[in-house]
């Protein structure tokens, strides 16, 4: 049986502006439908994803800005990170795990990246290791997106 992850909706405060935002960093409208005053969804999904996300009013129950460690996967961090600052997106620098699992969470509006206590280390994986470098970045209500380098997939990926 396949499990294919498709539609992830995020809280947000102010539908008109987070659609502007995502539609800034580059994500594609597909739908924007508001079928009364209590309920609206639009529909965006991230350049050469199969995952969308879904903005409104009246969908979901959760906090604006709730939603953290929202991983969206680049082939060269330097270079989407170059492209999403073009935008007017503010992004972390790039930084990578000095060696451990990445644990995530969250701390004062900022996504926090701890390494088994060894914490972000600056610049891009010295090896430039597959899933090994990360930039961050929020939308205006706080949802937090973690850009993740991935050159070569882990196998069965």
């Amino acid at each position: 049986m396949d499990l294919k992850l498709e539609l992830l909706v995020l809280p947000v405060s102010d539908v008109d502006r987070a659609k502007e935002f995502y539609e800034k960093v580059g994500f594609r409208l597909d739908l924007d439908v508001e079928a009364t005053a209590e309920w609206r969804a639009v529909h965006l999904t991230p350049p050469g994803s199969e995952c969308a996300i879904m903005i409104g009013k009246g969908l979901t129950a959760a906090a604006p800005g709730s939603s953290q460690g929202l991983y969206l996967v680049v082939p060269d961090i330097e270079a989407s990170r170059k492209d999403l600052v073009e935008r007017g997106i503010e992004v972390s620098e790039v930084f990578h795990d000095g060696g451990g699992l990445i644990f995530h969470g969250h701390e004062g509006g900022e996504i926090v990246h701890d390494l088994a206590g060894q914490g972000r280390q600056a610049g891009v994986h010295p090896d430039r290791a597959s899933y090994g470098s990360f930039a961050t970045f929020s939308d205006p209500d706080g949802n937090g997106w973690v850009l993740q380098e991935v050159s070569q997939r882990a196998p069965g990926r």
